[in-house]
């Protein structure tokens, strides 16, 4: 990214939501949201369905570019790069932030080539066996991938596909993944290792994961970010996402500040 940082940034901060609002069409889905994600922490997004979690989540990585009528007003900064500032290439956004997303979506080639692709096409020149075995080992599937590389990436269960998905985006070197409810579609044994493998990379990634699971986010978070929506005056009837909450999971779990968090957290809605 070749756009000049602002001036005084704050070096803990990933990235940093401001006043932003994200529309499809005239439906405006979430308004005014003020954020700043830490860097090294894993931060949950949480919230009843409906109040933007994920269209937030991929509005950091311009995911939302590719549905047609989405725009969104605001900015969005990582470590100081407006992301969408009209000179940045939304391909190296996306290179540079990873998403693993809610079903598990290998491509239909071998376990070994689908790491090796996406890495080779974003112009890897190293060793690609090292690579292959890093990914998998960070992403805590190597043992049950190491005899069988050739193998289809559908040969592979549904959490082990998830893994493998998760060492996809490893493999193109990125600084942020971003995960969109990537257990809901797994099994309670395959989730604990999913989440095992988040406290492990978040050693050396910047992790955002949308869940429902109030558990899972208490789990695997250091931060968490509550989500709502509302009814808006005089408006078609539809609902609008909108920022919360936000502070460490701890806080948001055992003392939150608003009576909707703690309404939510206790079962009352959502």
């Amino acid at each position: 990214m070749n756009i000049k940082k602002l001036s005084n940034i704050d070096p803990k901060i990933s990235i940093a939501l401001e006043n932003v609002t994200i529309s499809y069409g005239k439906f405006i889905a979430v308004r005014n949201i003020y954020c700043k994600i830490p860097k090294g922490k894993v931060t949950a997004l949480i919230g009843p369905s409906g109040c933007g979690k994920s269209t937030v989540l991929r509005s950091i990585n311009r995911m939302n570019d590719l549905i047609e009528n989405c725009s969104l007003k605001g900015r969005i900064l990582f470590e100081g790069t407006d992301l969408y500032h009209p000179n940045i290439d939304p391909v190296e956004v996306r290179r540079r932030i990873g998403m693993v997303f809610q079903q598990p979506n290998p491509f239909p080639k071998s376990i070994y080539e689908n790491i090796a692709f996406g890495a080779r096409i974003n112009g890897y020149v190293g060793d690609m066996d090292e690579l292959v075995e890093k990914s998998l080992k960070q992403a805590a599937v190597w043992d049950e991938c190491k005899d069988k590389l050739k193998e289809s990436g559908y040969s592979l269960s549904g959490g082990q596909q998830q893994r493998l998905c998760i060492a996809r985006t490893i493999a193109t070197q990125p600084e942020i993944i971003l995960m969109d409810e990537p257990c809901s579609a797994l099994d309670p044994i395959s989730t604990l290792k999913i989440e095992e493998t988040m406290h492990n990379l978040k050693k050396r990634f910047t992790i955002l994961i949308v869940t429902h699971n109030m558990q899972q986010a208490l789990r695997v978070s250091d931060f968490t970010a509550f989500f709502n929506a509302e009814k808006e005056a005089g408006g078609d009837g539809g609902k609008v996402g909108y920022l919360v909450e936000f502070n460490t999971t701890k806080k948001i779990f055992n003392s939150p500040l608003q009576k909707a968090t703690k309404e939510y957290i206790g079962g009352k809605f959502g």
